[in-house]
């Protein structure tokens, strides 16, 4: 059986490594993405998940890599193998999925692009682990069970770090930290859709910059 490779490894290794929030951004006008990451980035939070569940999506990462290279960029809400392919073209530096399905795990096993494959149960997660997968988000974390979740797992996958995501605030994200196996944590408070509608980008870089200083208080 084909085995993730340790460099796909190493690389999903390095996105949560960089920031110990993700956050989960959704354009709904492209010409808010270079701006808004901008400002997330200026805030201390250097890695960029992008969904795809605005049609400008795949857009949205190839202007935000050509502006911003310093950032990690990639792709969320990725269900499918087409999409994929087509984050790849983008310029996507990684992929995160919601779920996980045979295929897209094989698929992710190859792409240059590291998959960091979306779980909410101990069925799905042995799916990627049989395959060599030892970073996995957790979604949707409150409601897959949250905090006492990810501490069961801790006990038969212990050598399995998370990124959670959904349903995760600014005041619930230390305590998932403080978790042993939790690496960073994602969600879309970074992103305030009142903000963002009123093009408030030094708002946006202060809940970026408080969301990161409530995490070392």
């Amino acid at each position: 059986m084909t085995q993730l490779s340790n460099d796909h490894r190493e690389q999903v290794k390095a996105v949560l490594a960089a920031s110990p929030l993700v956050p989960v951004i959704a354009i709904r006008k492209l010409e808010d993405a270079v701006p808004l990451c901008r400002a997330l980035v200026d805030g201390g939070i250097n890695v960029l998940e992008i969904t795809l569940r605005t049609e400008h999506g795949l857009e949205a990462i190839k202007q935000v890599r050509q502006a911003i290279p310093e950032a990690w960029v990639g792709a969320g809400t990725v269900t499918s193998i087409e999409q994929y392919r087509q984050v790849e073209a983008a310029g996507a530096q990684f992929v995160i999925t919601p779920g996980v399905t045979e295929s897209i795990l094989e698929f992710g096993l190859t792409s240059e692009v590291p998959l960091l494959p979306g779980v909410a149960s101990a069925s799905e997660l042995m799916l990627g682990y049989a395959l060599g997968y030892r970073e996995f988000k957790f979604f949707p974390a409150e409601v897959a069970g949250g905090r006492p979740a990810l501490k069961a797992f801790s006990g038969p996958f212990w050598d399995v770090t998370f990124c959670p995501t959904g349903g995760i605030t600014r005041e619930t994200a230390r305590d998932y930290l403080a978790l042993s196996n939790v690496q960073a944590v994602g969600g879309s408070w970074l992103t305030p859709a009142e903000l963002v509608a009123a093009k408030d980008w030094p708002g946006i870089t202060e809940v970026a910059r408080s969301s990161l200083e409530v995490l070392t208080r």
